[in-house]
């Protein structure tokens, strides 16, 4: 799993090249006043944490469609939170760094894409006509924990959890001609620029493990465990369930014990879970907390 200094540049010399040829602009890209298509869903269905449910069940097909705009929603809210956490890193970790290497740049220009990431996420909560759906008080002061003591493997592992999860989501969404058009188009752009993301996070995590010594691996798991217990929990919001009749308390209770949502989020985590615990970053109490967040 570990890159050479040569190599690390090279990666980030491609990743350069490859921001240039493929970036965009959501705001000018998105066509945000078109109509939404009538009676298409957000997400997949079977995506949605009630599917397959009693609760789920009961609802019109029209409550169903809502629900998967208002989970959306939620996931975005969580993307926002997260990618303000992520700048702050890369930024904190740029401000040590040369401002002539690559990586350095690199880093940079992904702090520019992420800026427009949360852009598009916040219109596209607007256009949806949805609440943003904010972390709680607990999960914002261990954000801001994150984005000034994180460093090293779980800085980036972290990243990685955050970014593959959604990116999973997000890939099956692109691909799905049956959902709204807006969301189609705001998760290929998303796709198409956290590929990059993730080359990068992947390969500066590499270097990070390789230069870690035990102390800071285990901390290091404790860390990753406690962020993909984090991130597993902010995708749905309990209050986007009062946006179709069910109390908040009712519909997570419901999510956590629905086996096709468990699927759906081992499904989310099973690439980054994979490429963590071959780097040897889901362990002892870390993993734990992987297995309560319903990850693996």
């Amino acid at each position: 799993m570990e890159t050479t200094e040569p190599e690390s540049t090279a990666v980030a010399d491609r990743l350069l090249t490859s921001s240039l040829r493929t970036s965009y602009d959501p705001v000018v890209e998105i066509d945000w006043d078109a109509p939404h298509t009538p009676g298409a869903y957000w997400l997949p269905p079977h995506r949605s944490s009630l599917y397959g449910t009693p609760l789920w069940s009961g609802l019109t097909e029209e409550q169903r469609v809502e629900l998967t705009k208002h989970e959306v929603a939620s996931a975005a809210s969580a993307g926002l939170w997260f990618e303000t956490i992520l700048m702050q890193m890369l930024i904190r970790q740029y401000y040590d760094d040369d401002p002539t290497s690559r990586h350095a740049q690199y880093a940079l220009t992904e702090v520019a894409d992420e800026c427009r990431h949360s852009i598009m996420f916040g219109r596209l909560i607007e256009a949806m006509g949805c609440p943003v759906y904010r972390a709680s008080a607990v999960d914002h002061w261990l954000g801001r924990f994150l984005k000034t003591t994180a460093s090293g493997p779980r800085m980036y592992a972290a990243i990685l959890i955050a970014e593959e999860i959604l990116d999973a989501f997000q890939r099956e969404i692109m691909a799905d001609e049956s959902l709204q058009p807006l969301i189609r188009m705001v998760s290929r752009i998303h796709v198409v620029e956290e590929a990059r993301h993730v080359r990068f996070a992947r390969d500066e995590l590499a270097r990070q493990v390789a230069a870690a010594g035990p102390v800071g691996m285990a901390y290091a798991r404790l860390l990753i465990g406690r962020a993909a217990y984090t991130i597993a929990n902010r995708l749905v919001h309990p209050s986007a369930y009062a946006a179709v009749g069910i109390a908040p308390q009712v519909g997570r209770a419901a999510a956590r014990a629905n086996p096709h949502w468990q699927a759906t989020l081992r499904w989310s985590a099973a690439r980054v879970h994979a490429h963590l615990a071959d780097a040897g970053l889901v362990a002892g109490p870390g993993r734990l907390l992987w297995v309560r967040a319903g990850l693996i």
